[in-house]
Order: structure tokens, then sequence, then C-alpha cells
């Protein structure tokens, strides 16, 4: 089993920024793909961002271009998802998820292709 735990959500203001970790352990494959979703009520959950902890290869969906950067400390076991420049419309619970290498890696956005999931942190962007 693969347990991960989401942190640093939080309520900011617009235009604001915040950094969300998430700890990957337990039973993980030497190199893994870790994605960055969220959900906000009353929607699907969508893909935000994703990384290979094997090469550091990072895909964003357009949500995220420009504002947002995925990162990971593979000696600590943690992707962070560095938020800037917050809209009212990001607000929604994020979650991560992990599964191994992926041989095409835009498919990373899908939630089909994840096995294990986080609980979610919070993010509310309102003045």
């Amino acid at each position: 089993q693969v347990q991960l735990v989401e942190s640093g959500g939080g309520l900011v203001q617009p235009g604001g920024s915040l950094r969300l970790s998430c700890v990957v352990s337990g039973r993980t494959l030497p190199y893994y793909t870790i994605g960055w979703f969220r959900q906000a009520p009353g929607k699907e959950r969508e893909g935000v961002s994703c990384i290979s902890t094997s090469d550091g290869s990072t895909y964003y969906a357009d949500s995220a271009k420009g504002r947002f950067t995925i990162s990971r400390d593979n000696a600590k076991n943690t992707v962070y998802l560095q938020m800037n420049s917050l809209k009212s419309e990001d607000t929604a619970v994020y979650y991560c998820a992990s599964t191994g290498i992926l041989l095409r890696f835009s498919d990373c956005v899908s939630r089909d292709v994840y096995n294990y999931w986080g609980q979610g942190t919070q993010v509310t962007v309102s003045s």
C-alpha cells in the first residue's frame, strides 16, 4: 500500500500564494508519477499538474500554466505545488495521487491512471 498525505491548504486572498505538500510513504516504487488534482463543489475532479520522480518531467493543465509550479524532493518523498496569483476559481479541495511511470506522460492529468489518492486539503481563495 501507498499512503499520500496532503498539507498546506488554507484561506488566502485573491492574488496570494500557497504551497501544498504531498508526502508519499509505504510500498512505493523507486520512481513514480505524482499528480495534483482539484475538485470544486459540484464539479468533476480535474488534473492540475503532475511530475515524474525519475527525471523531473512536469505537465501543467492550462489553468495552472504560468501560475503554479510543481517540484519534488526525492530524499523526502515529497512533492510540492507552489500556487501563485491565486484566483477565486482556484477554490477547491486539492488532492495528490500516485501511480507508476507512464508510457505517455501527458496521461498524467487523467484521474484514471492513478492507483492511490490522498485525503485532500482545502484551498479557499476569497477576500
